[in-house]
């Protein structure tokens, strides 16, 4: 059996640092992620590649969307080396200071035992390692950004603060589209990187290694410092043991590799520390599977679930008003597939004791350029108007027309296509009411949450989103799930919340387990409420402290947290 100081479990934003800051300060160190690689080049772009590409190991589907689906919302998270950074819009934006609320029952109970100050250092680091660049939109081609512009004068017609918020993502210094990264280390893919294309793939997975994801920086470094990487293996059980724990996991076999019918292989290590950071719903479905081994954790188990406020929304058709005929517009483009996915931001205040002001984040976003092909489809008017192009065809070979260039009206059977040329998604998140519980419904992972607590905040979202829609002259359209009283997150958070005792969390503010030394937790599931910007900037920090801590302890007998 291996033997290590530590085990992380998960390559996310917890996982990752987690695991390099160990590395980094000489530990032994192990990290377990269930995914696989996904180098550049790697990340499936074709339907049939796609429909392969999610995370279903029942039925030996070992992709990297991972789609869960409970009464009122559902949840897309990612299984790959690197986590949620495979497929998140890299945005680095810092929890105000403010948004650190202390014994708040606004809709729900929520109190953060850290502070701003706390993480500030933390943030720092991150925001290093991450090689954090903002849209450098002063320079061409990206201050022609359309979605940028019309995000900046829409947030000053409402008179709303704006932001270019830091990204992790290259663009070069000085920034050059589609250009070979030079120097540095070599990464745990051992692939040449390239600077940013502008080509709204983020969310999709980049493959040209332009995002600086954790596979990149973290992961990579990690491996360099010694730590044992290994892919393609799921934890199911954990129990502590004298001086540590066991930790057992299974193998998933590659398509291709082995038979495909045998079972998979199961492996136990040994290790003095274990770090949790399977992401918000892995760790909490993890914890209350294994809860037996651990009936010491308290009753916060499972509590404060959060979608992290995500609401989408649409602005349609944008138009810019005529000065020569009063009432008419042209149309304005805002090529949503242009850029990286998220370029900007503007932020609504919270305002102490107004329930419908909790504080949000509204950003531009984007999406491959060939996605307009689909929403462009439309049966009909495409039928009409290849129709009409194969009537004008005919006519011209029965009167004989001289006329045999026939672009233009190859070009009118195709559209002008302004309907995706003239829209771009918004993308809502902020501090919505964490009140969701999540537990074990037939062995599986089920959540109770009350979306109505949260329904001023949605309101407010809602209302916000279609003042700038009509801001840049376009028609406003929400999530369709919304009216069925239904949600979608990419950030979920909580489930083994930080507190100041057990009764009030599963840990402490540096991610210590109660009543178990040497137990860590380091992902969403430690939040006690929404971060409200993008969270995984916040959960890198708080591991990043975390991992100080642990560092700590290791030096001298284990503590339980206090």
């Amino acid at each position: 059996m291996d033997v290590f100081d530590a085990v992380v479990v998960g390559s996310g934003f917890g996982g990752s640092v987690t695991a390099f800051r160990l590395a980094e300060a000489d530990l032994r160190v192990c990290l377990l992620e269930r995914g696989k690689p996904f180098p550049p080049g790697s990340f499936p772009r074709s339907p049939h590649e796609t429909a392969e590409n999610f995370w279903d190991p029942d039925y030996r589907r070992y992709g990297m969307y991972d789609l869960w689906s409970f009464s009122k919302l559902d949840a897309l998270v990612s299984s790959g080396l690197g986590g949620g950074s495979l497929i998140y819009a890299n945005v680095l934006i810092r929890k105000p200071e403010s948004w650190f609320v202390h014994e708040s029952f606004d809709g729900g109970y929520e109190h953060w035992p850290v502070t701003r100050a706390d993480l500030d250092p933390h943030y720092d680091r991150v925001e290093t390692m991450l090689g954090a660049q903002r849209y450098p939109f002063d320079v061409k081609p990206y201050q022609d950004t359309p979605k940028t512009v019309a995000m900046k004068q829409a947030a000053e017609r409402l008179n709303l603060p704006w932001e270019l918020p830091p990204l992790a993502v290259s663009f070069g210094d000085p920034a050059v589209p589609g250009v070979p990264i030079e120097g540095g280390e070599d990464n745990i893919h051992h692939s040449p990187r390239y600077t940013c294309r502008l080509v709204g793939e983020c969310d999709l997975g980049c493959n040209f290694g332009s995002k600086n994801s954790l596979d990149f920086t973290y992961l990579s470094a990690a491996e360099r410092l010694g730590a044992d990487i290994r892919t393609r293996c799921e934890v199911f059980s954990f129990e502590p043991v004298a001086q540590g724990f066991l930790v057992s996991y299974i193998k998933h076999v590659a398509a291709g590799d082995g038979d495909p019918l045998a079972p998979p292989e199961r492996h136990t290590v040994r290790a003095k520390r274990l770090i949790l950071s399977a992401g918000t719903l892995g760790t909490t479905y993890l914890l209350l599977r294994n809860r037996s081994a651990f009936p010491a954790i308290g009753p916060a188990l499972g509590t404060r679930f959060s979608g992290n406020g995500d609401f989408l929304g649409l602005v349609l058709k944008a138009g810019l008003r005529r000065r020569e005929r009063s009432g008419e517009t042209d149309a304005r483009l805002l090529r949503p597939s242009f850029g990286p996915v998220i370029t900007s931001a503007m932020r609504l205040e919270r305002t102490e004791n107004d329930e419908d002001a909790r504080g949000a984040y509204i950003e531009d976003a984007g999406y491959p350029e060939f996605l307009n092909w689909l929403v462009e489809h439309n049966v009909l008017t495409m039928s009409t108007r290849v129709g009409r192009f194969l009537l004008r065809r005919g006519w011209s070979q029965l009167t004989g027309t001289a006329r045999s260039r026939v672009g233009r009206q190859v070009g009118d059977a195709m559209g002008k296509g302004l309907f995706t040329a003239t829209s771009v998604p918004l993308l809502g998140m902020g501090r919505d009411v964490p009140n969701g519980r999540m537990f074990l419904r037939d062995g599986h992972l089920d959540l109770d949450w009350d979306l109505a607590a949260s329904g001023p905040y949605f309101e407010q979202m809602n209302r916000t989103m279609r003042r700038v829609s009509h801001s840049v002259g376009g028609h406003y359209a929400s999530n369709p799930l919304w009216w069925l009283n239904r949600l979608i997150t990419v950030h979920p958070l909580g489930g083994a919340p930080m507190g100041r005792h057990q009764r009030e969390g599963v840990v402490d503010s540096f991610g210590r387990v109660y009543g178990y030394p040497g137990l860590t937790i380091a992902d969403g599931s430690v939040m006690p409420g929404p971060v409200g910007p993008n969270p995984s900037l916040t959960i890198a920090a708080l591991a990043d402290r975390s991992a100080d801590r642990i560092i700590e302890d290791h030096r001298k007998p284990s503590t339980e947290p206090s």
